[in-house]
C-alpha cells in the first residue's frame, strides 16, 4: 500500500510525532533528553524552524514546529534531529542500528487550533498518569513556558500565546488556567488522530484552504472550531 502523501505548509505551525522502534525508549537516562532539548535549541536555529510546544516522553516525542517559508526545512530538522539522538544513544551503549520508527507522522495545524495543540501536548503526562499536574513533568515545556516565557531558549513565540493578553504576567495566568481546564474528549481525540493519520488539524474549511494552497486534494474528515474563549 502505497504511503500517505505528507502534506507540509509553509508558515504553518505542525504537530510531529515520532516514536521509538517498535515502541522502545528512546530516553533512558536523564542526559538523554538534556541531548535532545539541546539539539532542538540549537538545529531550530540551523534550519530556521519555529518551536512552538515539545513534550519528551520515553518511547515518543511531540513537536509543535513551524518550518517557516522553506517547507524542506521540517524534514531536515527532524532527520538532523533523529540522527543525533541515535548517534549519542549507540556510541554510549556500544550499540548499532535505528532507534526511531523509520517515518515521523505529522499533522498541519490551523492556527485557530494552535493554543489546543499546545495544550494537548503539554497536558500528555496527566493524560499517561505520569504526574498529577503538567507542572511535575520536567520534559514537556509548560514549565518553560510559565517561567521564561514565549521566546525563551528552547520556545519561540506562539501567536495564540502572545495574544491572549498584553503583559507576560497575564499571559501567563491565563494560560495556566487554560492549561489546567480539561478540554472535552472530542477536542482530544481529534487532534489525536489528526497526527496519528497524517491529516490535517482544523475546522472543515481548512481543508479548502489547504487545497487551494497547494493545488492537492486533501482527503480530511469533519472536525468543528475548538470554542477557546469558553475554556478559561
Amino acid at each position: 500500500m502505497p504511503r500517505k502523501r505528507r502534506v507540509v505548509l509553509p508558515g504553518y505551525p505542525h504537530h510531529i510525532l515520532h516514536r521509538g522502534h517498535n515502541r522502545q525508549a528512546v530516553f533512558k537516562e536523564e542526559e538523554d533528553y538534556l541531548k535532545y532539548l539541546a539539539d532542538v535549541k540549537e538545529l531550530k536555529q540551523s534550519f530556521g524552524v519555529d518551536v512552538y510546544a515539545w513534550c519528551l516522553l520515553p518511547d515518543e516525542v511531540h513537536l509543535l514546529i513551524n518550518p517557516g517559508p522553506d517547507t524542506d526545512a521540517l524534514g531536515a530538522f527532524m532527520k538532523s534531529l533523529a540522527a543525533r539522538m541515535t548517534r549519542h544513544r549507540n556510541r554510549r551503549e556500544e550499540r548499532r542500528g535505528t532507534l526511531w520508527e523509520s517515518r515521523y507522522r505529522s499533522s498541519p495545524v490551523q492556527f485557530s487550533w494552535l493554543l489546543p495543540c499546545v495544550r494537548y501536548l503539554e497536558q500528555l503526562p496527566v493524560r499517561q498518569g505520569r504526574v498529577s499536574g503538567p507542572e511535575w513533568y520536567p520534559w514537556s515545556s509548560y514549565t518553560e513556558r510559565l517561567t521564561a516565557g514565549a521566546g525563551s531558549s528552547t520556545l519561540d513565540p506562539d501567536p495564540d500565546y502572545l495574544n491572549l493578553a498584553d503583559t507576560e504576567e497575564e499571559r501567563r495566568s491565563l494560560y495556566e488556567s487554560y492549561v489546567r481546564h480539561k478540554p472535552d474528549d472530542r477536542e482530544t481525540v481529534l487532534i489525536h488522530d489528526a497526527v496519528e493519520r497524517n491529516q490535517l488539524t482544523g475546522d472543515p474549511d481548512f481543508t479548502d484552504e489547504v487545497e487551494a494552497l497547494t493545488g492537492h486534494r486533501v482527503s480530511n474528515r469533519g472536525r468543528g472550531r475548538p470554542r477557546l474563549k469558553q475554556r478559561f
